[in-house]
Formats: C-alpha cells, sequence, structure tokens
C-alpha cells in the first residue's frame, strides 16, 4: 500500500526491467551528517533508515537480491567510537529484523569475515541466516567486515588448499570453480552496482563479481537515497546496451 502510493506520487513505473541483482555502496553518512553540524553516528543511525526503505522498496518491485556494503575491512581504521556507533546500529536492526521476520519474509546473507565482530553479533547474524532462510523473494546479502580483494585471497587459499589435499590440481581451476569459492557462492553477479556519495570509485567491493556489471555514480548523500533514486538507477542501467565483450 505504502509503496504503491508512493509510485503515484513520484510517477515511479513498476512495469520497468528490474534486475536480478543490484549492490550498493552505501556512502556519504558521515558528509551528511556534517552538513548539518551532528556527529557521524548521527549520519549512520539515518544511513540504517534509509536502507530499511530501500530493502522494502527492493522487495515490493521484485528484486532477487540486493547487496549492501555494511562495513569494510578499511572502516576498522576510523574512531573507535564511531566504529562501536555502527555495530551497535547493526545488532539493533538484525534484532529488530529478526523480531518482524515472519511479517517481511526477507532472506539474510553476509559476505565477510564475521569472526571480529562480537560474540553477540554473530550468534545475530547466524540466527537471522538460519531462520530465514526458508523465504522467497529478495535476500539482502550485507558485506560486513569485507573486502574484495581479501575475498579473492580467501578463495585462492581455499583452492589451495584442496590441491595440497590432493582433491584438485592447479590447472583445473577454471573461474567457476574460484565464483564457488567465493562468499557470493550460487548468488549470480550484480548487472548494476550504485555508488552514492559522489566519490567515483569502487572502494574495494565486489571486485571479482562486478566485472561486467554497470555503474551508476550519484552525488546524493546515501542518508537522503530514496526509493525515486533507485528508479533513476535503474532507469539509468535500462538505457545501456550491454555486450560482455561482444559487438
Amino acid at each position: 500500500m505504502l509503496f504503491d502510493l508512493f509510485r503515484k506520487k513520484k510517477k515511479l513505473s513498476p512495469e520497468r526491467p528490474v534486475p536480478t541483482h543490484i549492490a550498493i555502496v552505501m556512502d556519504g553518512n558521515g558528509r551528511w551528517a556534517k552538513k548539518r553540524g551532528l556527529p557521524r553516528q548521527a549520519g549512520h543511525k539515518v544511513g540504517a533508515e534509509a536502507f530499511r526503505t530501500i530493502a522494502n522498496y527492493a522487495k515490493s518491485i521484485g528484486l532477487k537480491y540486493l547487496t549492501v556494503y555494511a562495513f569494510s575491512t578499511e572502516n576498522w581504521k576510523r574512531p573507535e567510537e564511531e566504529v562501536n556507533a555502527i555495530m551497535e546500529l547493526l545488532e539493533k536492526y538484525l534484532r529488530e529484523a529478526i523480531r518482524d521476520m515472519e511479517k517481511n519474509r526477507v532472506r539474510f546473507c553476509f559476505f565477510g569475515d564475521l569472526s571480529r565482530l562480537s560474540p553477540q553479533l554473530q550468534e545475530e547474524a547466524r540466527e537471522a541466516v538460519e531462520r530465514s532462510a526458508k523465504y522467497e523473494g529478495v535476500q539482502v546479502n550485507f558485506c560486513l567486515n569485507y573486502g574484495g580483494r581479501a575475498e579473492v585471497v580467501r578463495a585462492a587459499q581455499r583452492f589451495a588448499q584442496a590441491c595440497v589435499e590432493g582433491k584438485c590440481k592447479p590447472e583445473e581451476l577454471t573461474e567457476r570453480m574460484l565464483s564457488d569459492l567465493m562468499y557470493s557462492q550460487n548468488v549470480p553477479d550484480p548487472e548494476l552496482v550504485i555508488r552514492p556519495g559522489g566519490e567515483l570509485r569502487t572502494s574495494n567491493f565486489l571486485l571479482w563479481q562486478s566485472a561486467y556489471a554497470e555503474y551508476y555514480f550519484t552525488d546524493v548523500l546515501w542518508p537522503e537515497f530514496g526509493p525515486e533514486e533507485l528508479e533513476k538507477a535503474i532507469a539509468a542501467y535500462n538505457s545501456r546496451k550491454r555486450r560482455f565483450g561482444g559487438v
């Protein structure tokens, strides 16, 4: 009901083609807060609400996979107070997601090394994945303590270990085999990667999976990125010719 009204008000088009998998770098929370004279933590709080809105809207338009960059391996370099605030927000979101799981029916998956997270956050992530596995519809992949290069190294190490154990030979390695060793195993590569916040870089996000993704850059900061902005990105995607190296 809410999203039907939003489409009418903003003249969004639910009939246009929707990619199977969209990935988003949720960037600009700190700058959004700074522009308003607020602490960076306030930006992350509003950014969390922006994510909730986009995730619900993605489900309403039939998106199958939504992958978001929640916390990178490099984000640990930020001030301890800010890191703690982000982790508290993640715990709060997961608790609420678990509470409302039967109503929302969204599948959860996590890409990244969760071992560095608090035991409580690890347990909530595990519970969210296990309890939501039965749902059909949109799957939300959280990239948490994630880095694209670290993911490729991890996959290479897993294959090397298999070779040491005599399960395979180095010359047998294929792109498909390496893909199956990524966190994103069994998840199709994203067709569209959205980068809000005005930055023009990939920031170590899904380096392997985004080889042929279409990129959409916007100056809109993540806390202000709503359904209308997502529709603009989808419209831009649909206007492009995807040749995959061909003519």
